[in-house]
């Protein structure tokens, strides 16, 4: 089964039993794409029903990383891959993810009930596409994701400050939104231009909308006793979508080039930081900053 996202073909198969992956990827649904070419495609995911792990004299491990809903135990493979051990809020292993050096082919084992292995299987291919990705200035981002006149906004966030009621404030008080993503878009350079897309991750929100429109902008959000919109330094801009992408800091190929891409998004759109209360004026001075003035062309002179 052959899927689009971001822009990018990337393959899913099922130890031939691909009915199966619309029932463990119903999210996947509106990324169902025809095209088979292997030279078209980003990445190769072969689900698979047995797989061993790598033996420890040809892994090092790295660390266990926290993905907000789990463990993940990351092993760097003498070959220049990696290898991946998923686990779930309980700390018991639902997949076992081996990638090749670039994340371009990689193999996966599913554990136990059905809705671990969605689980299981949607944290793994997060991680290959992220990672895969990363190579084609292309980043998966930590973010909720508003469209209004034909732009994307993105409004990234500490968990738990307000990204997703900022997009609800705009949803409720002005005309003509709708919502892209609720917690990871994807963002392109084009032709230089930055484009973002919608994915088949947006956390508790199910919000799988195939959607490719331009980015206005990146939007850190705040809060504070009064609303106001400040640009960002090149430098914040660069830490501020640095911390909201997937990166891998230890694998040093993979960092430079994420590095290099969210220079490259700094360069080309507005960051800027909203300082705010959780009310409609919030969207309304928000919305008046990146849509009324031409802010970002007066500050990039």
């Amino acid at each position: 089964m052959t899927y689009n996202i971001g822009g990018h073909n990337i393959r899913i198969s099922f130890d031939g039993e691909e009915t199966m992956l619309d029932t463990l990827l119903h999210s996947f649904v509106p990324f169902k794409t025809t095209v088979n070419d292997d030279a078209d495609m980003l990445m190769h995911l072969h689900v698979v029903k047995y797989l061993k792990e790598i033996p420890e004299e040809d892994r090092r491990l790295i660390r266990d990383v926290d993905t907000g809903n789990g463990m993940t135990r990351v092993d760097k493979l003498k070959n220049g891959g990696y290898q991946f051990l998923v686990r779930d809020i309980y700390g018991v292993p639902c997949a076992l993810l081996i990638t090749s050096a670039h994340f371009d082919d990689c193999r996966c084992a599913l554990r136990g009930s059905m809705q671990t292995k969605r689980f299981a299987l949607n944290n793994a291919l997060m991680l290959a596409y992220a990672f895969s990705a990363a190579y084609y200035d292309t980043l998966l981002i930590h973010a909720s994701v508003i469209r209004h006149n034909d732009k994307a906004y993105a409004f990234t966030a500490k968990s738990g400050t307000g990204k997703s009621t900022q997009v609800a404030n705009w949803m409720r008080n002005i005309e003509g939104c709708d919502i892209v993503n609720d917690d990871n878009p994807i963002i392109r350079i084009i032709d230089g231009k930055p484009i973002l897309f919608g994915s088949p991750w947006s956390g508790k929100t199910p919000c799988y909308r195939n959607i490719k429109v331009n980015l206005g902008a990146i939007v850190l959000i705040e809060r504070a006793q009064s609303n106001s919109v400040t640009p960002m330094i090149p430098l914040q801009g660069f830490t501020t979508l640095l911390t909201a992408c997937s990166a891998m800091k230890w694998d040093e190929e993979l960092y430079q080039r994420v590095c290099k891409t969210v220079s490259l998004f700094v360069e080309s759109t507005q960051v800027v930081t909203l300082h705010c209360l959780p009310d409609a004026d919030s969207a309304h001075t928000c919305r008046a900053y990146l849509e009324d003035n031409n802010n970002f062309i007066e500050y990039k002179r």
